[in-house]
């Protein structure tokens, strides 16, 4: 899928939800793909309403079964990390963080980067359901089979010092 089919896709889920973007939110919407070139599989598309250095709100917009790929947000000089609040609007998200390992968990590893997934404690977030991820946790993220749109609210995102297991993620917003 390419750059822009995957805008519009993004666009028309978050319409059918029932979210409003303006035309400039519409332009802006991003389609990372965190230089892997496997956007169906491994990636994530967002909205950023608002970024400044007290607080961030975004959307998440996940296509069926696509993971956003395990990673952390350190801290930055004197702040501890973001830490951010996953609300889920649409679909199912299984979201895995650090702590104890799920027996059987519900989400499908991508094959090619199998090995950079390491943590396995489940949290399943239905339309209404929350989950607050600590600064500096290793998680990772993927919509069910009907795609997913989920809310976040964290503090200020910098999202290039995010740290990512798989060293061959490129994250540039």
């Amino acid at each position: 899928m390419d750059q822009k089919a995957a805008q519009l896709q993004t666009i028309e889920a978050l319409t059918k939800a029932g979210l409003v973007l303006t035309e400039d939110e519409k332009q802006r919407v991003e389609i990372a793909d965190f230089g892997l070139d496997r956007l169906e599989q491994e990636g994530l598309q967002l909205i950023t309403y608002e970024n400044n250095h007290h607080y961030c709100a975004k959307e998440l917009v996940l296509f069926p079964n696509q993971t956003c790929p395990e990673h952390k947000h350190p801290p930055i000089g004197k702040t501890e990390g973001k830490q951010e609040t996953f609300r889920c609007r649409v679909g199912k998200v299984y979201l895995y963080i650090e702590g104890e390992p799920t027996e059987s968990i519900k989400a499908t590893i991508p094959k090619e980067s199998a090995a950079y997934y390491t943590v396995f404690h489940e949290i399943e977030l239905n339309p209404g359901e929350q989950y607050t991820i600590p600064p500096n946790t290793l998680h990772w993220f993927q919509a069910d089979d009907q795609g997913a749109i989920v809310s976040e609210f964290s503090t200020t995102s910098r999202d290039e010092y995010d740290i990512f297991t798989n060293p061959e993620i490129n994250r540039v917003p």
